[in-house]
Order: C-alpha cells, then sequence, then structure tokens
C-alpha cells in the first residue's frame, strides 16, 4: 500500500517540470518544422531509447488480438501527437497545458460509453464542471478561437483514445511492451506523413528534439514513481502547479501575456478531475483514468 505522500508529491513535481520542458522545447522550435515532422523525430529518439526493450519483445512474440490493439492505438496517439505539435507552436504554453488537462475528462466519459462503465451522477456533474473550466479557457465569443485552440482539442480527444486502448491493452499485455509498441508504431506511422512534408533540418533541431524525447521519459518514469509512492488523491491535484509552471515559462522565456482566465479554467478543470480521483478511491474502483495529460 502506497503510504508515502511528501516522496509522491516531490515525483509529481519532478513530473510536472519534465513536461514543463518537454513544452518549453517545442515552443522554442516553433513552426520551423511541420508538426508531423517533428513528431516523428520525437518519436524516432524514442524508438532508439527503447531498442533494449523492443528487441526481446519482437522475439518473444505478442498475446492473441494485441498487435491489432497496438495499431489502433498507434493511430489514435499519431494523430494526437501531430495535433499537439502543431498546436505547442502555435498558442500560448499554459493554454496548451489547460486544455490538455481535458484528457482524464475525456477517458471518464469514454470508459463509460465503450467499457459499459458505471457514470454516476457525481461523476456526470464532474465532467461538466471541467467541460465548463475548458469554456473558460477558450471564452469562445469573447476571442478567436483559433486552430492551435481547436487543434489542442482535438489532441485531447485523441489521447483520450490512445489511452482507453490502452487500459483494454493492460488486461493483456505487461506495460513495457505497451510502452514500447506505442513508440514503434507511432514512429512507423509518421514516417509517410513526415517525409510528405519534409524540410531541411538542422542537426540542432535534431538533438532538440532528442532532448524533448528524454524529458518525456524522464516524466513518465518520475510519474510512475510518484504513483508508487503514495495514493492518487494525494499526487493528483499536484499536477496543477504544471499550469502555474507553464504560464511562467510562457511569461518569462516566450514573452507570453498571463491570462488569469486560462488559471481560472485550469484549476477548475483539475478540481473536477481531483473530485473524480477521490470519489474513484472512496469507491475501491479501478482506476481507469490516465492521469498523465502530457504524453508527448
Amino acid at each position: 500500500m502506497a503510504d508515502r505522500p511528501l516522496e509522491g508529491v516531490l515525483w509529481m513535481l519532478a513530473t510536472g517540470l519534465c513536461f514543463v520542458g518537454v513544452n518549453g522545447v517545442v515552443r522554442s522550435l516553433g513552426t520551423d518544422l511541420p508538426a508531423a515532422q517533428s513528431a516523428f523525430l520525437r518519436f524516432g529518439w524514442g524508438v532508439l531509447f527503447l531498442l533494449p526493450t523492443l528487441r526481446p519483445l519482437m522475439r518473444a512474440g505478442f498475446p492473441a488480438g494485441a498487435l491489432r490493439l497496438f495499431g489502433w492505438r498507434g493511430l489514435f496517439h499519431t494523430a494526437a501527437v501531430v495535433c499537439w505539435f502543431y498546436a505547442m507552436a502555435r498558442i500560448p504554453v499554459a493554454e496548451v497545458t489547460a486544455i490538455g488537462y481535458l484528457n482524464p475528462v475525456l477517458v471518464t466519459v469514454g470508459a463509460a460509453l465503450f467499457f459499459g462503465e458505471r457514470l454516476a451522477l457525481r461523476r456526470i456533474l464532474a465532467v461538466i464542471v471541467a467541460l465548463a473550466g475548458a469554456a473558460i479557457v477558450l471564452r469562445p465569443g469573447l476571442r478567436e478561437v483559433t486552430a492551435g485552440h481547436l487543434s489542442q482539442l482535438c489532441a485531447a480527444s485523441f489521447f483520450a483514445g490512445s489511452y482507453l486502448i490502452a487500459k483494454r491493452l493492460s488486461q493483456i499485455a505487461p506495460a513495457s511492451s505497451i510502452v514500447a509498441m506505442m513508440s514503434l508504431t507511432v514512429a512507423v506511422l509518421l514516417l509517410p506523413f513526415a517525409l510528405w512534408v519534409w524540410v531541411p533540418v538542422t542537426l540542432s533541431q535534431v538533438l532538440w528534439l532528442g532532448v524533448v524525447a528524454v524529458f518525456a521519459t524522464a516524466g513518465h518514469y518520475c510519474m510512475t514513481r510518484a504513483f508508487r509512492a503514495a495514493p492518487l488523491t494525494v499526487t493528483q491535484p499536484v499536477t496543477f502547479l504544471q499550469l502555474v509552471w507553464a504560464t511562467l515559462l510562457g511569461a518569462l522565456v516566450f514573452g507570453e501575456g498571463v491570462d488569469p482566465w486560462v488559471l481560472v479554467g485550469g484549476a477548475v478543470i483539475i478540481a473536477a478531475i481531483s473530485y473524480i480521483t477521490w470519489r474513484e478511491a472512496v469507491l475501491k474502483r479501478a482506476r481507469v483514468t490516465p492521469l498523465d495529460a502530457e504524453t508527448i
């Protein structure tokens, strides 16, 4: 039983810093590289990192039905990362982060629709509150909702689909296989799109996308350690600090204005997610909602 709350909080703080690092590097690369090309180079690095895991995995084979699920997850995740890279280069870091908090909310809805999980009234109200938080961030009708905002909404939806398939895969395949095959399938599926839009790339850009892969890998490692050290009800609220750090990064490094409505909307979404997590813990249900909004 995980009972080390301080350790869990510290690991989750490290998780947030790693993912803010991912956001900062991708934001600094800007729009010089097409989104599909940037995403392919990032996952290409990921495949290199995971080669020691992939080789024995290929030799051992896969459980029945796993390859089809790996393929579907690859399709959803590919679409998600392309949308995310597109949005990250075009809208403020804080807005990308706040909208990304919708991922676990959409997974909650998807679990009810596709897995038949019970969606109690309290959870329905929490989902409505989270969507209200997204509306506060976007404020349609009061300001322009750009292609970057719509792209991040699509990214959140596709990530939710990817997580739902990962939920099903977790019942038939080990976690190491699921992570390794995600990187491989996404890299393979991104390749034709990357070649289609390919532009000359510098060594510096390639290396910086390698740094993105390092930050992302480290972030997922820290998150795993956090979940092992403390209950989700302890670690989940800490994720809101990532929005604070993303806001500071955008303001101090990229000169982006601090929009208080983005902070308010993000806080509303996180409050709804935290409530859902707390209810699941109280009811001792199996957790079906991935909490890592940043899986780049």
